[in-house]
């Protein structure tokens, strides 16, 4: 099959490209200019070429490949970049280092395809097509989700899911840290939370409810050195790392470490090894809420992501219905009764949060009203978006029905094991609804992001699957926004092949039995063997 030119193949959209006539020549004679604070943006192109092409790409001062960074260019914003390409040499400009970043994987995305490959390829003239390009995002945040506690990744492959966001222009990494079957975030102050907490004994398998479980231990852990260099590597790429420790609900790991954070501190509790809501909160005393005090202490001494995420959803608040302890604390604090300490939970620590000079960040329930300081994630209801917006939170798009990428990407046999649920496919990924309810609210719809849910998901080959090429039209989305669907889906037919050059399975089952992904251990810290959808 005859795949379109890599220029008119790029996602996303650059906002303004135009085709010249020529081509200028990537070989072993071609040298960078790089001028003061482009740096970095230099050793990234170095970095991400060399494998494939095995260009040295050295500095020089008469270099026909320029990297500017120009603060005059101010109409370019943090992000945009200005990508000048003739047959005599490269210009890439921007404002910001940011900038620089994102013009060097449309470098990358205007070689040949197979200069994404990570083994050396013969025989290819690395050539760049002639054009003129001013490129700005439209929206500030575009994310992407990975849960990692209900199955947990090394960090080697969360390096290659954010060299994967960089590709596609994407900013945020927003790593799902806990939940109520695993704990990941390393806590010095209190290790039993990796200890305990980071180890269960087996998974449910099949459609949530079934009381099949596969009898396989799970377990993992990072350490602050792992995390820190993660988010060294993310920086260098432009993305920050948004962690998510999340509170007061989706805490059973936490209380298998540390009984007496619930509202029975003399009852033993395990990891949960089921999926879906679990009824287990924790308590609300001083001593609760100091212990997360510390540990989001630690989360920002490890994250310097202005964002920090505390979770917020799916909080039943049975227990504290019936906890003596509970019903206490809602008269002392003059509140309507226990199902009111929801919000009050959260707002303590996302004080705690806000004095540290950190934007904390909770997915939007209904019912439940936050402090305006809370960035809201919307993800039951873009209505729900609408209306922080409108209330003066910030807001992020995180719609299910569009955004969920551990649904099915389809409804044929031979799909994998994805969440039950709705079928989102790529088109509605592609329509997601980012628009303002009304003019003066646009600047706070930050954007949106993509999630994974890990329950059905065990190996980087499904995590691949499930994400691409339904991130792609997320980006799309978030950077451009103005594409038609038969426009990208024209330009996505090439993309496909950069894909394919980065070994990500993205291609639609053949018709048959589910596709299998076999769960394969990846980390020492595993054991021997290895939601109810938000």
């Amino acid at each position: 099959m005859d795949l379109p030119r890599p220029e008119l193949a790029l996602v996303p959209r650059p906002r303004r490209l135009s085709a010249r006539s020529g081509r200028f020549r990537l070989d072993g004679t071609t040298r960078l200019r790089v001028t003061p604070g482009a740096g970095p943006a230099a050793v990234l192109l170095r970095t991400l070429l060399a494998p494939a092409t095995g260009l040295p790409l050295d500095s020089a001062a008469d270099g026909a490949f320029v990297l500017a960074l120009d603060p005059a260019l101010t109409g370019l914003g943090d992000e945009g970049y200005g990508l000048t390409v003739s047959p005599q040499g490269v210009l890439l400009r921007a404002a910001r280092p940011a900038g620089l970043l994102r013009g060097v994987q449309t470098v990358r995305q205007l070689l040949p395809y197979e200069a994404l490959s990570g083994r050396p390829v013969r025989g290819v003239p690395w050539e760049l097509p002639a054009v003129e390009i001013t490129d700005v995002p439209r929206h500030a945040w575009r994310g992407s989700m990975l849960d990692v506690a209900r199955h947990f990744q090394p960090v080697s492959y969360l390096r290659r899911y954010v060299d994967l966001l960089a590709l596609h222009k994407l900013n945020v990494f927003h790593l799902h840290l806990t939940d109520d079957q695993g704990w990941r975030m390393p806590v010095a102050a209190h290790p039993r939370l990796t200890e305990v907490g980071g180890r269960r004994a087996e998974s449910m398998v099949g459609p949530a409810g079934s009381d099949r479980f596969d009898g396989v231990p799970h377990g993992g852990s990072y350490t602050r050195a792992e995390l820190r260099a993660l988010v060294a590597y993310a920086a260098e790429r432009g993305v920050s790392v948004l962690p998510e420790t999340g509170v007061p609900g989706h805490v059973r790991a936490a209380l298998a470490a540390y009984p007496e954070l619930g509202t029975d501190p003399a009852r033993r509790l395990d990891v949960w090894t089921h999926w879906g809501v679990c009824e287990n909160v924790l308590g609300t005393g001083e001593n609760v809420l100091d212990f997360f005090r510390t540990v989001l202490d630690e989360v920002m001494d490890v994250f310097p992501s202005p964002y920090v995420h505390i979770g917020g959803d799916e909080v039943p608040t049975t227990e504290w219905e019936l906890s003596p302890s509970a019903r206490a604390r809602a008269a002392r604090e003059g509140l309507a009764g226990p199902r009111a300490l929801h919000p009050w939970f959260i707002a303590r620590l996302a004080e705690h949060l806000v004095r540290a000079g950190r934007r904390p960040v909770v997915w939007a329930e209904s019912g439940v009203a936050l402090p305006l300081d809370c960035t809201v994630m919307s993800w039951r209801d873009p209505a729900h978006a609408r209306a922080a917006a409108l209330r003066g939170h910030q807001v992020v798009h995180a719609d299910h029905r569009a955004t969920y990428f551990d649904y099915p990407r389809g409804a044929g046999p031979g799909e994998p094991p994805a969440q039950p649920g709705v079928v989102v496919d790529l088109r509605a990924v592609h329509e997601v609804d980012l628009a303002p309810p009304t003019p003066q609210a646009a600047s706070r719809v930050l954007g949106a992001q993509g999630q994974l849910w890990t329950e059905f998901v065990r190996t980087p080959e499904h995590i691949e699957y499930l994400t691409f090429p339904r991130l792609c039209a997320l980006a799309e989305r978030v950077w451009d926004g103005t594409s038609g669907w038969r426009d990208f889906t024209a330009r996505l037919a090439g993309h496909r092949a950069r894909l394919d050059a980065l070994d990500v399975p993205h291609a639609a089952p053949p018709p048959g039995p589910p596709v299998s992904f076999p769960h394969v251990p990846h980390h020492p810290s595993t054991l021997p063997l290895g939601r109810e959808s938000r």
